[in-house]
């Protein structure tokens, strides 16, 4: 769906205009383009399936990839989320708002129509104030980085209007984010919260928190055993004994910020920022 696009200031006092548009384009289930604490995302009404599948092909992608959605203040959570483990819920409270993404098990009751996120939903508030005054006015948003896929994520308002085009109604310019990177992801659909794409906050900053959380990069590190062998002199081929080997499964390196996985422990490597994530 084509628009005519608008462009507003998004900066300063006078930030009416802005609010108001943004907030029209939403209800008509039309894309707003905004700024976050990490990179601009774009942003469609997360329980119109017809604006969010809006926000898919503008950014060239398909509903194995949803979108996460960001909401405006951490009581928002268990509205949309259920089952939320101690651990994840303290991981939100210290770093909400922020740039921490949390996979959650979706309330049920939802209607709404994310793409194919296999009972799961990414949620995130961000740092950045006019956004999450924006979000208070139009309810939750399913908003993904601002860029076509597999380019970078856009850091300013005219890097987003030259890759999304007329595809976007409203654009909000904040100046350049301040952040770049994206935002750390956290899967918390199990007991244990287990990251599966650093971003922003890294590994030790989590841990600070929850010494508990797991990562990918866990599963990377070569044992003692395997250590221990790495300093043993080379068998001679007549001494090895043949055992199979297992090949690495590679995981998926999805350059896209807010990209969410789209079930728990699913994506098990940290995208780069071309943005990473999420979009935010």
């Amino acid at each position: 769906m084509r628009c005519v696009s608008e462009r507003f200031d998004f900066t300063g006092d006078e930030l009416a205009p802005a609010y108001r548009a943004a907030v029209d384009a939403i209800e008509a289930g039309d894309l707003v383009v905004l700024p976050t604490d990490t990179v601009y995302g774009i942003a469609a009404d997360a329980f119109k399936a017809d604006a969010v599948q809006r926000l898919l092909d503008a950014k060239g992608r398909g509903r194995d990839m949803p979108p996460p959605v960001l909401i405006s203040v951490v009581e928002s959570l268990d509205a949309l989320a259920t089952d939320v483990p101690d651990d994840g819920r303290t991981l939100c409270q210290e770093f909400w708002p922020g740039p921490l993404t949390v996979i959650c098990h979706a309330q049920t009751s939802l209607m709404w129509d994310l793409g194919e996120t296999k009972g799961t939903v990414a949620l995130r508030v961000p740092d950045h104030e006019n956004t999450r005054e924006l979000l208070s006015r139009t309810g939750p948003l399913a908003v993904s980085s601002a860029n076509k896929s597999g380019r970078p994520a856009a850091l300013d308002v005219y890097d987003a209007e030259e890759q999304l085009e007329d595809t976007v109604a409203v654009y909000l310019d904040g100046g350049t984010a301040t952040g770049g990177q994206p935002s750390t992801i956290v899967d918390i659909t199990g007991d244990t919260p287990h990251v599966v794409r650093l971003g922003a906050l890294s590994l030790e900053q989590l841990r600070a928190i929850v010494p508990g959380v797991t990562s990918y990069l866990d599963d990377e590190k070569p044992d003692e055993e395997s250590e221990a062998k790495a300093d043993e002199p080379e068998a001679k081929p007549d001494e090895a004994e043949e055992k199979p080997t297992e090949e690495p499964v590679a995981a998926s390196n999805e350059q896209d910020d807010e990209k969410p996985p789209s079930s728990a422990k699913d994506d098990e490597k940290p995208s780069e920022p071309d943005d990473v994530r999420p979009a935010d």
